[in-house]
C-alpha cells in the first residue's frame, strides 16, 4: 500500500473525484410521499436547483476542474435547462435512478427499469453518453449489475466498501468507485424542522469541523495513494456560506501537484485498463463466492 507510484496517470499519487447529486425535492418525496403538499419542506430540496447548481458550476469553472453529476432521470425532464447547463459546462452526467427511488423497496425488475428509464431520460435531455450510476437510496438486488450494459452503463459509485476502485463480480466488468459517508455533505448539514430530517435533529455541524474532516481524509488518501470521492448536493453545499468550504477544500487539493482530478468515467477507464481483475482475495470476490455457495446449498 505504500508503493503508490504508477497507480494513477502521470505518476499521480492519488485520484480525486468531485461528485454532485442533483436530487432537488425527489429525495424528500421518495422518502416521505406524504409531504407532497408541503411547499416549505419541498423548498429545502428545490433550493439546489434554484440557487445551488449555478453556484457550484461557477466555482468549478473558476477552478477549472472536471466533475461528475448524478441526476435522477425525472429531474432531467423537470429541470432540463439546469441539466443542460451542467453538461454544456463539460461535466459528466450520470444516472441516479429515475425518481430517486428507494431501491431497498424495489424488486430486481423494478430496479432495472429505474436504471434504464433514468439513463434514457438523461440522454434525451443532454444528448450525451451516460455511463455511470449511483444508487439513490437502499441497495442493489443481486443481478442488477449484470444488467447495467443493457442501459449503456459500465460503472457505479454507490458502495463504501473500499478505498480504491474494483470490479463487481458477475457483471461483465462493472467498476465500482467507492464512496465514504464522511466525505458527503448530507450527513453533516441537511436539515428540515418539520417533518424532521434527520429524525434526531442532531445537526447542523460546525463548518470548520467539516472542513477539517474532509482535509484530514484527503491527507490520508493522498498518503496511501487512494481514490478520494467527495459527494456534494446543490441544496446542501450550494449555499452562500458552505460554497466557501468547497472552495477551500478544492484549492487545498489543487495545491498538491501529484493529484489527478478526474470524472467517474475517466477513473473507470484507467482502472479497467490497468487492473483487468481484482486483487487476489478482494472482499467483493469473496462475498460473491460466499453468496453463490449459500444459493447452491439452499
Amino acid at each position: 500500500m505504500n508503493d503508490t507510484h504508477g497507480r494513477w496517470p502521470n505518476d499521480a499519487r492519488a485520484a480525486v473525484m468531485i461528485s454532485v447529486d442533483h436530487d432537488a425535492d425527489l429525495a424528500l418525496l421518495s422518502g416521505a410521499p406524504a409531504i407532497a403538499d408541503r411547499g416549505k419542506t419541498l423548498s429545502v430540496g428545490r433550493y439546489g436547483t434554484d440557487r445551488g447548481i449555478d453556484r457550484l458550476l461557477s466555482l468549478f469553472a473558476e477552478l477549472a476542474i472536471p466533475t461528475t453529476w448524478f441526476v435522477p432521470g425525472r429531474n432531467a425532464e423537470r429541470h432540463p435547462a439546469a441539466v443542460r447547463r451542467i453538461a454544456a459546462a463539460g461535466h459528466e452526467v450520470a444516472c441516479h435512478g429515475d425518481a430517486h427511488e428507494d431501491f431497498q423497496t424495489l424488486t430486481l425488475n423494478a430496479q432495472i427499469r429505474a436504471v434504464r428509464d433514468g439513463a434514457d431520460r438523461l440522454r434525451q435531455v443532454t444528448g450525451a453518453p451516460v455511463r455511470g450510476f449511483r444508487t439513490p437510496a437502499g441497495e442493489w438486488k443481486p443481478g442488477l449489475g449484470a444488467r447495467f450494459a443493457d442501459a449503456g452503463l459500465d460503472w457505479s459509485s454507490s458502495s463504501p466498501g473500499d478505498d480504491l476502485p474494483y470490479r463487481h463480480p458477475g457483471t461483465g466488468g462493472v467498476v465500482e468507485i467507492p464512496v465514504q459517508y464522511e466525505l458527503e455533505d448530507h450527513q453533516y448539514f441537511f436539515f428540515n424542522l418539520e417533518p424532521p430530517f434527520p429524525t434526531g435533529q442532531s445537526r447542523i455541524a460546525p463548518y470548520a469541523h467539516v472542513l477539517g474532516n474532509w482535509t484530514q481524509e484527503f491527507a490520508a488518501h493522498h498518503r496511501y495513494g487512494l481514490c478520494y470521492v467527495l459527494r456534494l448536493h446543490p441544496e446542501v453545499t450550494g449555499t452562500p456560506g458552505r460554497i466557501g468550504l468547497v472552495r477551500e477544500l478544492i484549492t487545498h487539493i489543487q495545491a498538491h501537484p501529484d493529484v489527478w482530478l478526474a470524472t467517474g468515467s475517466q477513473i473507470t477507464d484507467w482502472w479497467r485498463t490497468n487492473h483487468p481483475v481484482n486483487d487476489p482475495g478482494h472482499p467483493a470476490d469473496l462475498f460473491a463466492r460466499l453468496r453463490s455457495e449459500q444459493e447452491r446449498a439452499a
